[in-house]
């Protein structure tokens, strides 16, 4: 995967809460932004960002 765009990576760490997002918040950020699952995946990497209560296995 290329780089993350900058507003992503914002949206992201914005919406972790003590260095974790749920996997449910993670759909949905996904949704507002447009972007793939696996875009707001590689973005919580990138920024050591644990995805909890994970639904489908996606991340």
């Amino acid at each position: 995967m290329g780089q993350i765009a900058q507003n992503i990576l914002d949206a992201v760490r914005e919406a972790a809460e003590n260095g974790r997002i749920s996997c449910a918040k993670a759909h949905k950020l996904g949704e507002e932004l447009g972007v793939p699952l696996g875009v707001i995946g590689a973005a919580a990497d990138e920024l050591g960002i644990k995805i909890i209560n994970c639904q489908l296995g996606c991340f």
